[in-house]
């Protein structure tokens, strides 16, 4: 069992700064066919200040936190029992090339189901900008299988 005190636990925030080459990379990996995810002088002509966070990319980011695997950790759960269940992004505003993103991650939830066969962790994280300002909040949950 999961121990459920865990429940409104916060990990140490971090901050990444975002780098045009990882965002070339990812457009790229992804298929992005839309220049302004890859050229910075169409990014500009379509209003950006540099290159935008393409849609998902925040996850990756998320992994760039001194240690990864933190939740995992704490909550004493063995990966080769893990699924990725959900991953779910909410945005309030663009992030760009040049920007530093803060990352602040809770265990927002702790459940299970099947009668315990199926236990799931929900983390929420909030990105935000050097400004402070809210970019992101992601929401994702892994499930436990047992037995």
């Amino acid at each position: 069992m999961i121990d459920r005190q865990y429940i409104g636990h916060r990990l140490a925030p971090f901050s990444v700064p975002v780098e045009a080459g990882r965002l070339r990379f990812f457009a790229k990996a992804t298929g992005q066919t839309d220049p302004i995810y890859s050229d910075e002088s169409a990014a500009r002509a379509a209003g950006h200040p540099g290159l935008p966070v393409p849609p998902t990319f925040l996850f990756c980011l998320e992994m760039d936190a001194p240690d990864p695997a933190a939740v995992r950790e704490l909550l004493g759960l063995d990966y080769r029992r893990l699924l990725h269940g959900e991953q779910q992004f909410t945005y309030h505003a663009a992030a760009h090339a040049g920007d530093v993103l803060r990352f602040e991650q809770c265990i927002e939830d702790i459940y299970e189901k099947k009668g315990g066969a199926l236990e799931f962790v929900v983390r929420r994280t909030h990105v935000s900008n050097q400004h402070g300002a809210l970019v992101a909040e992601l929401r994702s949950v892994t499930v436990m299988r047992n037995g």
